[in-house]
C-alpha cells in the first residue's frame, strides 16, 4: 500500500513539474529580468538572497530559468532604456525597486508582470496594496511612512536637536511623501526641517557643505544614488559633525550613525516568492502587496563615539549595534 501511494504521488509530482509554466516552450527557458538601480557592489547581496530563494522554489538560473540583471549604476536616464531593453526582449517577469521603467515596459509590452520591490499604497501602478489589479504587485519597503518615526529616534540619540536637513534625490517620486512625514513630525518635536535635493553625484558634497554648521544632523532619504556614494556622504557627515539616519542598513555598516526599516534581504526573498507563483500561472493582479512586519534599529557605536554621542540605553537594548 505504500508503495502504491508513493508511485502514485511521484506520478502527480511529475505531472505537476511538467506542466507548461508562463513562457515555457520547447527549448526555451522562461526568462526573468531584474533592473537593478545601484551596481553589482551595491545591490550585490540582495540580489544573491533573491536568486538563492528563486533557486530554492525550483527556477535556477541557467537550469530551468534565465536571469537578466542589468545595472542603471545610479543613473535614473538609465532605468527606461534598461526597462524597454527587457520588453523588447519579451521577458517573462520584470522586477524593479524603481518606478522610471514601468511606463517603457508597459508601452512596449503592456502584459508583461511586473514584481516591484518598494510599491507604496499610492502607487498609480495598483488599485490597491490587497488587489492591485494590473500586472503590478511585490512588496512594500514602507519608506515614506516611516519617516516621522526615523526623526523620533534620531531625537532621542542626538541632544537639542532643533535643526534637521534632509538630503534627497530632486527625481525621486517618494521625496516629497516623505519629507512631508519628517515636517509634520518635526511639528511635533519641535524640530526645524530644511530639504535639500541633488541631481548628480558632483551635487553631493556642495548640498551637505551648505547644512554644515546650520544643521544638528542630516536624514537621507534612500536612493541608488546615495547608495553607491553611501562613503564619501558618510565622510562628509561626519566631517561636517551630522549625526545620520538612513533607510538602508548597509549606509550604517559604511559609516553612518543609524538605521532604520525593513530588511531589504528579506523584502528582495520575497520578490523571488511573487516570481515563482507568475511564472507558475498567478496573474499579478491576483497577488497581493506584502507589506514588511519586521523592522531593525542599528547604530554605529564607532560613528557615535567620534560624534561625541551617548546613546540612551533605551535605545541600545533595541538596535543591533555595530562596533
Amino acid at each position: 500500500m505504500r508503495r502504491r501511494e508513493f508511485l502514485a504521488d511521484l506520478v502527480g509530482a511529475l505531472a505537476i513539474s511538467s506542466s507548461p509554466s508562463r513562457g515555457e516552450t520547447a527549448g526555451k527557458r522562461p526568462l526573468v529580468g531584474f533592473i537593478v538601480p545601484g551596481t553589482p557592489e551595491s545591490h550585490g547581496k540582495w540580489l544573491a538572497a533573491f536568486a538563492k530563494h528563486l533557486s530554492d522554489l525550483g527556477w535556477v538560473d541557467g537550469q530551468t530559468v534565465t536571469l537578466d540583471f542589468r545595472y542603471g549604476s545610479g543613473k535614473p536616464e538609465r532605468y527606461p532604456e534598461i526597462g524597454a531593453e527587457l520588453a523588447e526582449l519579451k521577458a517573462d517577469v520584470i522586477v524593479t525597486s524603481i518606478t522610471q521603467p514601468i511606463e517603457a515596459i508597459r508601452r512596449i509590452a503592456p502584459n508583461t508582470p511586473i514584481v516591484h520591490t518598494a510599491l507604496t499604497s499610492g502607487s498609480p501602478y495598483i488599485s490597491s496594496l490587497a488587489h492591485p489589479g494590473g500586472t503590478v504587485t511585490g512588496t512594500s519597503q514602507l519608506g515614506p511612512e516611516l519617516g516621522g518615526k526615523r526623526l523620533e529616534i534620531l531625537s532621542s540619540i542626538v541632544p537639542g536637536l532643533k535643526r534637521l536637513a534632509v538630503l534627497a534625490v530632486k527625481s525621486d517620486r517618494k521625496r516629497e511623501p516623505e519629507t512631508t512625514a519628517i515636517v509634520a513630525a518635526g511639528r511635533t518635536l519641535g524640530v526645524e526641517v530644511s530639504s535639500l535635493t541633488v541631481e548628480g553625484p558632483d551635487e553631493i558634497a556642495p548640498a551637505i557643505a551648505s547644512v554644515t554648521g546650520k544643521a544638528d544632523a542630516l536624514y537621507v532619504i534612500i536612493d541608488p544614488l546615495f547608495t553607491i556614494h553611501q562613503i564619501e556622504i558618510n565622510k562628509l557627515a561626519l566631517a561636517a559633525r551630522l549625526p545620520t539616519i538612513y533607510a538602508l542598513r548597509t549606509h550604517v555598516a559604511s559609516g553612518g550613525l543609524a538605521f532604520y526599516g525593513a530588511n531589504f534581504e528579506d523584502l528582495f526573498r520575497h520578490s523571488a516568492d511573487y516570481v515563482g507563483k507568475i511564472l507558475r500561472g498567478a496573474k499579478p493582479g491576483d497577488l497581493p502587496v506584502e507589506q514588511p512586519t519586521k523592522f531593525e534599529l542599528v547604530i554605529n557605536l564607532k560613528t557615535a563615539d567620534a560624534l561625541g554621542l551617548n546613546i540612551p540605553m533605551t535605545i541600545l537594548a533595541a538596535a543591533e549595534l555595530i562596533e
